[in-house]
């Protein structure tokens, strides 16, 4: 039976337009944007099939294009909508975040930085330069490393800080191992940098590091 055949009730478009997008499930949420099934299957059917196939939402969404192409009813045109639909959230994130002071919203700030670093392979070492007022005035990805790591240069640093006209800043990193304990190394390089930061009137408010499931604080851990 084809979607079009439910109880208006239980489609998944009418639906989120009844009781909002919170109301459906995974497999509902990604119906909608697969619009269509296959052969034998629904559109939910084959969302069902796929979130299976990839062990949920979130590995299919941070899926690679081959990877997301390989699955049954998906293709390149699917990814790139996909892909498009992601980076529409991370901008209404980063608009959100220009628009209101940032010292006020750590979980907004998590869910941006979760978005941007959580999926990357690599070690990413980024600052969230702010105005006066604690508003986003950019997101830089400024160093990039091994798995084990990545070479950040305080000079580096204060040269985008100056170059952004920033008044203070938060650091971020991502640990690809998944855990987001902050080790020795992290606490020293995040000294270095407040140190040389403070040279040029630029306070670090906080560094983060981005893990699998976590997006840990220093300034709520009481190491800056």
């Amino acid at each position: 039976m084809s979607i079009a055949d439910w109880p208006a009730a239980e489609r998944p478009r009418e639906k989120l337009l009844n009781l909002g997008p919170k109301a459906l499930s995974d497999a509902e949420l990604l119906a909608i944007f697969l619009r269509t099934g296959c052969a034998g299957k629904s559109a939910v059917d084959l969302a069902r099939e796929l979130l299976q196939q990839y062990g949920g939402l979130r590995p299919l969404l941070e899926a690679s294009q081959t990877d997301f192409c390989r699955g049954l009813g998906l293709g390149s045109a699917k990814y790139a909508q996909l892909q498009a639909v992601l980076e529409m959230a991370r901008r209404h994130l980063s608009a959100s975040m220009k628009e209101g002071d940032l010292l006020t919203s750590p979980d907004l700030v998590r869910t941006y930085l979760s978005a941007q670093l959580r999926h990357q392979p690599q070690e990413v070492f980024a600052v969230l330069f702010l105005d006066s007022q604690n508003r986003l005035i950019a997101y830089d990805e400024i160093f990039f490393g091994t798995i084990d790591g990545a070479s950040v240069y305080p000079r580096e640093v204060v040269k985008k800080a100056l170059a952004r006209n920033a008044a203070a800043a938060i650091l971020a990193h991502n640990h690809p191992s998944g855990v987001a304990e902050p080790s020795q190394a992290d606490q020293h390089l995040t000294r270095r940098l407040q140190e040389a930061l403070d040279l040029v009137g630029v306070r670090v408010i906080d560094h983060m590091i981005v893990g699998d499931k976590e997006v840990i604080s220093f300034a709520e851990r009481g190491l800056i």
